[in-house]
């Protein structure tokens, strides 16, 4: 039994105690504080603004009008990028780490040409530019070719390009979006240039304008399907077959050949009778693209209704010394 003077002191000690919840309390009221640090307003704690990483050729980029022709370098041919016919990549013959390296590699290229670098380049080059149409047609004999690609128009399903175009002079609108459309109407818009508008109705049947809508989203392509007659309603029935809706076949190499880099953009073909394309542009039109574009658009029309006129001669020394004149277009 305890002594009385160490039950009165146990008794003092229990009383001056603080309950194990007060304390608990305390410790989360309590502001918890660094020794020797002082917090300040939130404008100080903001990280100072750290130089761009990004290259300074980026940074100042502008786009260049096109050096060179643009396309593929052989005909195109119906059937051509429809799509139906899958290729799967071989790794066969490889050891496990030099499959997995390639397969890395695979998937690191199919991730750097996603959604949303696209819309990083929109940002960052006025507005997806990739480059400034240029001034002058290409000549005939260096011009590249415009692909086929594959699709349904208004008309019907399994419908190619190539046949569309073919035997005509065709300003072709490719886009992938609305913004793309809105784009490419800064070119061929109605309101926007009705100078080209007067030239394709002045040469009807022989120059035209042909839209490629490419959506390889599957609900935006239903979606676009769902809405075709509301489409119809704003063409007249002989141009439902000049409106292609592609699901397939677009791949990164045909994207590449004929510049069009950036799938939310808007690109503009001027494409000749022999499916060559003689000029091209790309997102807004600025400066005299528009003007270009009528003028290019003139000189192919009269290629074909004159191509005597369009020819020009030139001297050519053949058989040691003998001069023969020549025609080029």
């Amino acid at each position: 039994m305890l002594q009385p003077r160490i039950a009165h002191r146990f008794g003092l000690s229990l009383s001056k105690a603080t309950p194990i919840y007060t304390r608990s309390t305390s410790l989360l009221q309590r502001p918890r504080t660094l020794p020797g640090r002082q917090f300040t307003s939130a404008s100080t704690l903001r990280k100072p603004a750290q130089p761009s990483t990004l290259p300074k050729d980026e940074e100042t980029f502008v786009p260049q009008p096109l050096g060179r022709p643009i396309g593929f370098s052989a005909p195109p041919h119906p059937g051509e990028n429809s799509g139906s016919a899958k290729v799967k990549k071989d790794y066969s013959g490889m050891t496990l780490k030099e499959r997995n390296l390639a397969k890395r590699a695979d998937l690191v290229e199919k991730w750097g040409t996603n959604y949303f670098r696209d819309f990083k380049n929109i940002r960052k080059y006025r507005e997806g530019k990739t480059f400034v149409a240029n001034p002058r047609i290409f000549k005939k004999d260096v011009a590249m070719y415009f692909p086929n690609l594959h699709g349904d128009t208004l008309e019907g399903s399994g419908k190619d390009t190539t046949n569309v175009l073919k035997g005509k002079v065709s300003v072709v609108n490719l886009y992938s979006s609305a913004w793309g459309e809105a784009q490419v109407k800064t070119f061929t818009g109605t309101s926007e240039n009705p100078a080209l508008h007067e030239i394709l109705k002045e040469s009807e049947g022989v120059a035209q304008q042909v839209d490629i809508n490419i959506e390889e989203n599957t609900l935006k392509a239903w979606i676009v399907q769902m809405f075709a007659w509301r489409l119809r309603l704003t063409r007249k029935k002989e141009d439902w077959g000049k409106y292609f809706v592609v699901r397939k076949g677009v791949s990164q190499m045909v994207r590449e050949s004929i510049g069009a880099l950036n799938g939310r953009v808007g690109y503009v073909y001027l494409v000749d009778a022999d499916c060559k394309i003689r000029w091209a542009g790309s997102a807004n039109a600025e400066g005299t693209e528009k003007d270009d574009l009528v003028k290019g658009l003139r000189r192919c029309v009269e290629e074909i209704r004159n191509p005597q006129a369009t020819s020009k001669p030139r001297l050519v020394l053949k058989n040691g010394g003998t001069h023969k004149t020549e025609t080029s277009a």
